[in-house]
C-alpha cells in the first residue's frame, strides 16, 4: 500500500526537509517522495488533518512488559499495542522478566516473539545474573544474539569491583551499561523522598544522597575506566549538576528522566495515593526546575515513560505495602509537551525521545529522507484531550494521569510496513 501524508511540518533535526512542510509519499516500507504537491494514483491512501506533524518514529528506552513471567501485568503483545496507540515505533525492553533476560536465549525470545510488530522491541540483557549483583552475564554471547544494553535495572548494582569490570569489558564495544544510580542502604526500604512530608505523612524516606553518592561511584568508575556509562532515571538538581560536570569534564556518560519526574513533587503524597508511588521518588520543585534545566542545555539526553504496569491488588493497598511504578506509554508524549513547551522547542523534545537513545544505544536513527527507510510517527503538538482510561491499552491501569488534560498525540504510526491510524 501506497501512503500520502499531506501537508506535514518535518521535525527532523537530522534532514534536511527540517521544520518544512510537504507532501511526503511511502511506498513498500520506503519514502518515496517528499515534495510541495505529489500527484497520486488510486493505491494510494491519503492521510491528511490539521496542523499535521511528522517526525522519527519515537523511541521509549525504558519500558517493562512482564511477559516472561508476569503476564498478568502485561504481554508482549499488549505492551506494543500501549506503544503504539502512544506513538512509539521503537522500544528498550528492561529485564524484569521471569526467567530474567540473563541470556541469549532469551534475547533471542523477545527479539523473534516481536520481530513483525509495528514496534521494534529491543531488549536490554541483565548486567548481572539473576539481577542478583554477583556475577556478570555472558556478555559477548548475549550482543552476538541482538543485545544492545546491559542494566539490573531498578535493583542498582552495588558492587563497586564488579560495575568496573562491567565498564572495562563494554568500553571496546558500541554496546551501552545503564545503572538506576541507588545506594540500597541509603534508601532503606524508604518509600517516597525524604524531607518534611514524609515527616509529617510518618513514611520512610529515600534520601537524595541515596542516588548522589551512587553517581559519584559511577562517574568515578568511568573516569578510571576511560569506559561509558547511562544513568537512568536521574531525579535530583545535584545529580543533574554531577552529570554537567563530568560531560565538560569529557567524560562518556549520558541520562534520562521519567515524564513524571519532569514535573510532579513530593506534595502528590499527601492524600497516601499510591499511584504516586514510584522509583525514584518523586522530589521538590527545585528538583523539577533543575531537570528543566538539564533538558533544556543538553545534560539530560533522553526522557522516558518508565512504563511500569502493576495490577490492582499490588496498587491499591496500604502505601508502605504498595508497589513502585507508574504505566506511561499511552500519555507520554501529551505530558511532555504539556509540561514543557514553555522550555523547549519542538524539535528538542523529539530529540529527546527519538534521536538521542538511539544514537546512545548504537542505532542509526530513521530520517526523513527521499530513498530511507519509513520509520515515523505522525502528530498534532496542539491538541488538547482529555486522557481517560479507555485511552490505555495496556492491561494494567495504574495511572494517575486518568482524567488530566494532555497536550499533544499521536495521529498515526508507520514501521516495519505496516501502517497505523490511532
Amino acid at each position: 500500500m501506497k501512503i500520502l501524508v499531506k501537508n506535514a511540518k518535518i521535525v527532523d533535526s537530522l534532514s534536511k526537509h527540517n521544520n518544512k512542510t510537504y507532501d511526503i509519499l511511502i511506498n513498500n516500507n520506503k519514502i518515496e517522495k517528499i515534495a510541495k504537491t505529489i500527484a497520486i494514483d488510486s493505491n494510494t491512501k491519503i492521510f491528511k488533518g490539521e496542523n499535521l506533524h511528522i517526525s522519527q518514529g519515537w523511541f521509549d528506552m525504558h519500558v517493562n512488559f512482564g511477559q516472561p513471567g508476569y503476564e498478568q501485568k502485561e504481554t508482549l503483545k499488549n505492551g506494543v499495542k500501549s506503544a503504539s496507540f502512544g506513538g512509539f515505533t521503537e522500544v528498550m525492553l528492561m529485564p524484569n522478566t521471569k526467567p530474567q533476560l540473563d541470556n541469549s536465549t532469551m534475547i533471542e525470545y523477545i527479539i523473534n516473539y516481536t520481530k513483525n510488530d509495528i514496534v521494534n522491541v529491543y531488549p536490554a540483557g541483565n548486567l548481572t545474573k539473576l539481577q542478583e549483583g554477583k556475577n556478570i552475564v555472558e556478555m559477548h554471547d548475549m550482543i552476538n544474539s541482538g543485545c544492545l544494553a546491559f542494566t539490573d535495572d531498578k535493583k542498582s548494582v552495588q558492587n563497586n569491583e564488579l560495575m568496573k569490570i562491567a565498564q572495562l569489558y563494554i568500553k571496546d564495544t558500541n554496546k551501552l551499561i545503564m545503572n538506576f544510580p541507588n545506594d540500597l542502604s541509603l534508601q532503606n526500604h524508604g518509600v517516597m523522598n525524604e524531607g518534611e512530608i514524609s515527616t509529617q505523612l510518618g513514611l520512610k524516606g529515600i534520601p537524595s544522597l541515596a542516588e548522589e553518592m551512587m553517581l559519584d561511584r559511577d562517574i568515578n568508575i568511568c573516569d578510571y575506566t576511560n569506559s561509558k556509562i547511562h544513568f537512568s532515571y536521574l531525579s535530583t538538581k545535584k545529580s543533574i549538576e554531577k552529570v554537567k560536570l563530568a560531560k565538560s569534564q569529557n567524560l562518556d556518560v549520558s541520562c534520562d528522566v521519567t515524564v513524571h519526574n519532569i514535573f510532579l513533587t513530593e506534595k502528590e503524597l499527601n492524600n497516601f495515593d499510591s499511584r504516586f508511588k514510584v522509583l525514584p521518588p518523586l522530589r521538590t520543585s527545585d528538583d523539577n526546575k533543575a531537570i528543566v534545566k538539564g533538558l533544556k542545555d543538553g545534560t539530560i539526553d533522553v526522557i522516558t515513560s518508565d512504563h511500569s504496569p502493576q495490577e490492582n491488588e499490588n496498587k491499591k493497598i496500604e502505601f508502605d505495602n504498595a508497589e513502585f511504578g507508574v504505566i506511561g506509554l499511552e500519555s507520554a508524549f501529551g505530558l511532555i509537551n504539556k509540561n514543557l513547551e514553555n522550555h523547549l522547542s519542538l524539535e528538542e523534545i523529539i530529540n529527546k525521545i527519538s534521536v538521542n537513545p538511539r544514537i546512545r544505544l548504537g542505532i542509526t536513527p530513521p530520517v526523513i529522507e527521499e530513498g530511507n527507510f519509513a520509520n515515523i510517527t505522525i502528530f498534532d503538538p496542539s491538541i488538547e484531550w482529555n486522557f481517560e482510561e479507555s485511552d490505555i491499552k495496556s492491561k494494567s491501569k495504574n495511572s494517575p494521569f486518568i482524567g488530566d488534560k494532555l497536550k499533544g498525540k499521536a495521529l498515526a504510526i508507520y514501521n516495519n510496513n505496516l501502517f497505523l491510524e490511532l
